[in-house]
């Protein structure tokens, strides 16, 4: 049976029109500060949610810009472009509607989220900001335990404080990293202080989408396999 929680009329959401996923959880909603992490796979939800926000509300988007934080050289913004081909969309038109900022480097994107982001989104009017392997620039060796632990923290702090404030939809990606201790370290910030964790498992003969954290919905695992209508459909 579909979930469901109470709805305000403040309040827009965000989903993503997967039928396993829609069964295990129906849809963000402005004020949420997720993060998705576990196979690569991720990024394929991830382009998914960035070209479904641009949708008018009543057909599950936010009718908004998107601001997308690449905070690891990663591969989601091709794979955007293929998800709006397979969508039957141009990928220059679905681009357009996607700001994209790059931070490389730990003090980088400290500094993006921290100071900048808050103008960003007045500029934008963005109801979705997307920062894809959040984790990863924190994980490099030009940055010690101790300050990489400190200056995470304080991000995801800010990034869960920030979406209530603003009414936005912040999603985060944590993708696969060696499991050593400052990953097991920053892991375990992510867990306490996000609000929703969605994890996607892939082996050679199962692929399962996770609700691990949430603070209304039952949790539980489903098989995923991703099929989906075309956006082109809803108009």
């Amino acid at each position: 049976m579909q979930q469901t929680r109470p709805q305000t009329t403040t309040k827009l959401r965000l989903t993503f029109d997967i039928p396993q996923i829609d069964e295990l959880f129906p849809a963000f909603q402005t004020g949420d500060f997720a993060v998705l992490y576990g196979s690569q796979n991720i990024t394929s939800i991830m382009a998914q949610l960035c070209l479904r926000a641009s949708l008018p509300a009543e057909q599950g988007g936010l009718e908004s810009k998107v601001v997308f934080i690449d905070a690891a050289n990663s591969s989601t913004l091709p794979i955007i472009c293929q998800t709006a081909e397979h969508q039957q969309l141009k990928p220059q038109n679905a681009l357009e509607q996607i700001q994209t900022l790059r931070a490389y480097t730990a003090y980088r994107l400290h500094w993006l989220i921290i100071d900048e982001l808050e103008q960003i989104i007045k500029t934008s009017e963005a109801k979705l900001v997307v920062i894809s392997d959040l984790m990863c620039p924190f994980l490099t060796a030009n940055i010690d335990d101790h300050e990489a632990r400190a200056a995470y923290n304080q991000i995801i702090n800010h990034l869960s404080n920030f979406a209530k404030k603003q009414g936005i939809i912040i999603i985060a990606t944590n993708l696969p990293h060696e499991n050593n201790s400052r990953t097991i370290t920053l892991q375990e910030i992510t867990t306490a202080k996000t609000d929703i964790i969605l994890r996607h498992t892939k082996t050679q003969y199962t692929s399962d989408i996770e609700l691990e954290k949430h603070p209304t919905y039952m949790l539980g695992v489903m098989d995923y396999t991703p099929e989906t209508k075309t956006l082109t459909d809803y108009y």
